[in-house]
């Protein structure tokens, strides 16, 4: 099924190779429920839901497309959710109505994958722009991190200063950062995960950490959230989120196109630098969102760090589907996911590694070039000053158009992003955001 001698494979190998793409993904089932509960989700739910949506995401790319490349829900965008979407409403903007946004914007995904639009936009924008989006939300997520932990917290004249250094919250948050940078620098596999544990111990010993249990029955308390279409886009033109359904779209696309492109090359799958049986990959993470979004989690994409598993040896679907039995396996833990996403400090020592991650997109923006780098650093910029993801987008999308015009290169941007350009506009100067 999974041609595994036409991939010069072996079943111990694409095993193993998904045994190391697990364990350095695996913090989103801890670090997610930590994020989207601050919007008013319930940790289980959201715990069981990325359950859902990494397994089915993760399945489709094992049993359809063949690719050693799992799926989850993508940090980032949980945090667009809870404190640009939901939060920064001050409540007029609730998890349900954020979750019909996602459903939507799933819905739409899903579309844009069955036609040669998404090709189309993914070549339309410029690459400056897709790595400043990266790292834009790179800086953004640790941001989030930082202040989650109390690294840094509120000041009246200066917006943000630093946080409270005899806090116990912020000295396991620097531990946590250093045992997990640690285990990077010797490359151990996990790295991000075996950090997580390694503060949930040294909290648990100082007291800052109490379990009420190990194992259980999944369980979905609020059951299935959205499901009916028609309602979720109501709540989308009633609210006015066209933006952040846009942005959705427009994250997710780049940031599943990007890794499996990558990921793909590194495995060998790339034909004439095409991916083979693109469309049925693509499908995945639309379809994965839409139903991740019912059930409670923010949209899903493809995992960089399912790189490791290429790495180990993996080359077919088989060491995906071995990434979605253990996120099964893991569906019964949610007590001890539960306890360590309840302490800040084990889940944002993750939020800022990954952020440093993300942020290495930079070296490859043209800074030589004011056209190219000045919209790219707004991107970058705004992101984390405004906690929006979508605002960030839309200033790199005005100002880029804006820049060629004035350089007389107006015929080199694509008609796409002048669309989009006036869209952004629009929904800035004329509605909520």
């Amino acid at each position: 099924m999974f041609r595994l001698k036409e991939n010069n494979t072996t079943v111990k190998t694409e095993i193993l190779a998904g045994l190391t793409t697990f364990c350095t993904m695996v913090y989103v089932v801890i670090v997610n429920p930590s994020i989207l509960s601050i919007a008013g989700v319930p940790s289980e739910q959201v715990f069981t839901a990325t359950i859902i949506a990494a397994v089915f995401g993760t399945l489709w790319l094992a049993l359809f497309a063949n690719y050693p490349i799992a799926m989850a829900p993508g940090m980032g965008l949980n945090a667009f959710f809870t404190f640009t979407v939901v939060q920064a409403s001050k409540g007029g903007i609730d998890y349900m109505t954020a979750f019909s946004a996602v459903f939507v914007a799933g819905i739409l995904f899903f579309i844009i994958s069955l036609t040669p639009l998404r090709q189309m936009l993914v070549k339309a924008i410029p690459n400056n722009l897709k790595l400043a989006i990266t790292a834009g939300i790179g800086l953004f997520i640790a941001f989030i991190g930082m202040r989650s932990a109390g690294l840094v917290t509120g000041d009246e004249s200066n917006l943000v200063k630093l946080g409270d250094l005899s806090s116990p919250m912020v000295w396991l948050t620097i531990v946590g950062v250093l045992v997990t940078a640690i285990l990077m620098m010797y490359r151990a596999f996990g790295a991000i995960f075996w950090g997580m544990i390694v503060t949930a111990i040294i909290a648990a010993i100082t007291g800052n950490l109490t379990f009420t249990g190990v194992v259980a029955m999944p369980a979905l308390p609020e059951g299935i959230l959205v499901w009916n279409p028609i309602e979720a886009f109501g709540d989308v033109i009633k609210y006015g989120l066209y933006g952040t359904v846009f942005s959705f779209i427009l994250v997710t696309l780049f940031d599943t196109t990007g890794t499996m492109v990558g990921v793909a090359k590194q495995a060998g799958i790339l034909k004439d630098d095409k991916l083979p049986r693109a469309r049925q990959a693509f499908l995945g993470d639309s379809l994965s969102t839409t139903i991740g979004s019912m059930f409670g989690t923010s949209p899903t994409t493809a995992y960089v760090e399912s790189s490791s598993g290429v790495a180990m040896g993996g080359r077919t679907g088989l060491t995906s589907l071995t990434v979605a039995v253990l996120f099964l396996i893991t569906a019964f833990f949610s007590p001890l996911a539960g306890a360590l996403a309840s302490v800040s400090a084990i889940t944002s020592p993750a939020l800022i590694i990954v952020g440093s991650l993300m942020i290495g997109a930079v070296r490859g923006i043209e800074w030589d070039k004011v056209e190219e780098a000045i919209p790219a650093f707004l991107v970058i910029l705004i992101m984390p000053l405004t906690s929006s993801i979508s605002t960030g987008i839309a200033f790199g999308f005005i100002s880029y158009p804006l820049f060629k015009l004035f350089k007389g290169e107006g015929k080199d941007v694509h008609p796409l992003l002048y669309f989009f350009a006036i869209l952004f506009i629009i929904q800035l100067v004329f509605m909520p955001h």
